[in-house]
């Protein structure tokens, strides 16, 4: 039951339903609050704005003689200036017995009331007609005191026309107007209020969705707080994205098996060709089988570092596995008539980072700028507070390609390695997988790559 109160209350339609119910009882509530403080208050603001209205109309129904002296008013029936002289001959009661004598009556001069007995005695509504005026009456039969009366009333039509149209009909349009703009005004706020807090939900699954990526196949759009007409939209896409997630990690595990799998053949031809006499043709084969070693083994990385289940983050500190990246590089540089250089402009850096990936992430920069340094210079490593930088005295790349190099398999024309082409790659995705950021920029001369910190 609970359930079901909790799924009816998360409705769009319940919630606008309730929105539109609360403006109208709210506009209701503020109309008969404003009427009940206008028929309390002292100023008759009302009667008075009638009254003012109705003497201008006056005003200009005054017919003037020829020396501009007001004689008379017209005639016309906005003026009505019977109004004035027979409002007594407007409204009149009675009190007969049963055998029709008045005994009551009106301080009025004697109506033409209609005296048949049975228009007395019907209680029914009636018409009769006085000097050409029409009347309406009324016959109400009391009994007191073990007799019978009856009482009459009537009113003349025109009269009651003339307050209705002057009166009422006036403060009925007011009071229209007043309720329609209070009606709107109220249930625009009431609406507008009402659909933030229910389109609220609807933001932030959106901003949620928009943040899934590859990275964060795992994740799900939580339905908790969602309007219930969306929830079967959220139970789909949660489907859909368990659909690709459950494929991407095929993909990965085919990879990261078929790349295992091409290990141990390979190694295995290597050693056949290494035990085979020498010759310009398997020193050919070994290298081809080298390439191929090194493709594997970037694949296997790759498959690694896209998978963030895969890392182990602690709190390092980044000098300590820096100097070990320039220390298993020492005879690759060495070879390459190339040194490295570390400068710490940050002294006792740490970060929240996973260790090994932080060594593969530095040594594939490393090897990247050594291989594309020039004999007998230098490769910068800089530490500083919020980045570290590598940075190489090559001939730097074209600006149009710079876009290109994290791309997987990507080869440029600048290359001068024999690798497969995924080394950057897998520096991009270990950056990704630490919510930092890796770009490259064109030196005077060399190139440089820049792993910014977030902070």
């Amino acid at each position: 039951m609970r359930s079901v109160m909790a799924k009816c209350l998360k409705s769009i339609s319940l919630k606008i339903i309730l929105a539109y119910v609360v403006g109208v009882a709210f506009s209701i509530a503020l109309i008969l609050a404003v009427i009940n403080i206008a028929l309390l208050s002292k100023r008759t603001f009302f009667v008075e704005s009638d009254v003012a209205d109705y003497t201008q109309l006056l005003s200009e129904g005054l017919i003037f003689n020829d020396d501009g002296v007001p004689i008379a008013m017209s005639d016309h029936e906005d003026h009505r200036p019977w109004l004035f002289d027979s409002l007594k001959h407007e409204v009149g009661y009675r009190v007969l017995d049963f055998d029709g004598r008045v005994v009551l009556s009106s301080a009025t001069p004697s109506f033409a009331w209609p005296n048949d007995p049975q228009t007395r005695l019907n209680l029914k509504n009636f018409e009769f007609k006085q000097d050409d005026v029409i009347m309406n009456g009324a016959t109400k039969i009391i009994e007191y005191k073990g007799q019978k009366w009856i009482i009459q009333s009537a009113i003349s039509q025109r009269f009651m026309i003339f307050s209705y149209e002057i009166f009422a009909l006036r403060s009925m349009r007011i009071g229209g107007i007043t309720f329609a703009l209070v009606l709107l005004v109220v249930f625009a706020i009431s609406a507008k209020m009402a659909l933030h807090y229910t389109l609220r939900p609807l933001k932030e699954v959106s901003e949620s969705a928009a943040s899934i990526s590859t990275k964060s196949l795992n994740a799900r759009l939580g339905k908790e707080y969602v309007p219930t007409e969306i929830e079967p939209l959220v139970d789909s896409f949660n489907q859909v994205l368990e659909r690709l997630e459950h494929g991407y990690r095929l993909q990965q595990e085919f990879l990261a098996t078929a790349a295992h799998e091409l290990k141990t053949p390979l190694a295995l031809i290597k050693a056949q060709l290494e035990l085979m006499q020498k010759t310009e043709e398997t020193t050919w084969l070994v290298h081809d089988v080298d390439y191929m070693s090194r493709q594997v083994q970037q694949l296997l990385l790759l498959a690694e570092t896209s998978e963030v289940q895969n890392y182990a983050f602690k709190t390092i500190e980044i000098a300590d596995v820096l100097n070990q990246v320039v220390a298993y590089l020492a005879r690759a540089a060495e070879s390459a008539n190339v040194k490295i250089v570390m400068v710490q402009q940050q002294l006792g850096l740490t970060i929240f980072a996973d260790q090994g990936a932080i060594f593969t992430l530095f040594k594939n920069l490393l090897e990247n700028a050594i291989q594309h340094a020039p004999q007998y210079s230098d490769v910068e490593l800089t530490i500083s507070a919020d980045a570290i930088s590598v940075r190489d005295w090559g001939g730097g790349i074209e600006t149009s390609q710079l876009a290109h190099i994290f791309t997987r398999f990507w080869r440029g024309k600048h290359r001068q390695d024999i690798g497969a082409g995924l080394g950057l790659t897998i520096c991009q995705e270990i950056v990704v997988a630490h919510g930092w950021q890796l770009t490259a920029h064109n030196k005077e001369p060399g190139l440089e790559f820049i792993v910014k910190f977030n902070s």
